[in-house]
């Protein structure tokens, strides 16, 4: 039986080493189990962000340039939704809206999230499993100095300005998760989490009791990659976020949140690396699609080394 892969994501950091993962291991090798703590309902469509992410990165289509959204977007609704006094903080690209109108007619017929995401994939020939963490609605909340917030709103609308002071999970505790999620996790010979922010994009998976149960208990070494770099973050607020959380921003911070979850940690360079847990080094920059597959293939060496 061949080896299986499961790595846990959200966000573009993650979509990049799925994608690193993708273009070395044998097709259907692999399942992502996605975050869906960012999904929420804007102009009355159904947005899942991290799995779009995702879908654009591995299809080809995501947007270089901005680091989200299609390649070749056209923004003639955003124009027309402005000019009738709409609300233009979060941008829906003419393509990319197509996906939300789908996933939303799709809902309304009583498809579960999963199913969709399963056909969109098939439909761009994706060679791969990529799951929902739940069908269920979970819907991450972020406490601040100015109130709580969705997390759209701090994200995208106050580009995370607020200062943080908790982060909550609402329905997290009541979610099952997604058809496959939980044997993707005890059946396979790895899981992965990826460079996500652990608060804001891995820990609304871990906040699913059955998934984190799952992970505690699957005989699978788990392998993170950390989404500091020279003690800052390659993209989002994970620093600006640990700081205000009281954390230090140290890839110690990283090994300790994940706790007994994690057997390996891998990290950038020359960084420092606690002894908790075993580790290696690269450069975790994934700027090409080259960096992307030495990355993937510096954390499956790991992998194996815990295993042995």
């Amino acid at each position: 039986m061949s080896a299986r892969f499961t790595v846990l994501t959200g966000g573009v950091g993650g979509a990049k080493l799925v994608d690193g993962l993708y273009r070395i291991l044998p097709q259907n090798s692999l399942t992502a189990i996605v975050n869906t703590g960012d999904d929420f309902r804007h102009f009355g469509q159904p947005i899942s962000p991290d799995i779009d992410t995702l879908l654009y990165t591995l299809s080809g289509k995501s947007n270089q340039a901005l680091g989200w959204g299609r390649e070749g977007e056209t923004w003639n609704f955003m124009a027309a939704l402005k000019s009738l006094g709409g609300e233009d903080w979060f941008n829906l690209g003419d393509g990319d809206l197509a996906l939300h109108v789908l996933r939303g007619m799709a809902l309304s017929a009583g498809e579960p999230l999963s199913g969709i995401i399963a056909r969109f994939a098939e439909a761009w020939d994706l060679q791969l499993s990529i799951l929902p963490m739940t069908d269920d609605a979970v819907a991450t909340w972020v406490e601040t100095d100015e109130g709580l917030l969705p997390f759209q709103r701090y994200f995208v609308e106050r580009q995370c300005a607020p200062k943080v002071q908790a982060v909550r999970f609402e329905g997290a505790a009541e979610a099952v998760p997604a058809p496959g999620v939980v044997a993707a996790i005890m059946d396979c010979d790895t899981v992965l989490v990826a460079p996500s922010n652990p608060w804001l994009s891995v820990d609304p998976l871990l906040a699913i009791p059955q998934i984190r149960k799952a992970l505690e208990s699957t005989k699978a070494p788990v392998i993170a990659v950390s989404p500091l770099v020279e003690g800052k973050a390659v993209k989002g607020p994970t620093a600006k976020l640990m700081d205000e959380l009281g954390l230090e921003v140290t890839n110690h911070s990283i090994a300790a949140h994940y706790g007994n979850l994690l057997d390996g940690l891998v990290v950038h360079n020359k960084d420092e690396a606690p002894q908790s847990v075993a580790i290696a080094r690269t450069d975790t920059l994934m700027k090409s699609p080259k960096d992307r597959e030495r990355v993937a293939r510096t954390v499956l060496a790991l992998a194996a080394e815990c295993r042995r």
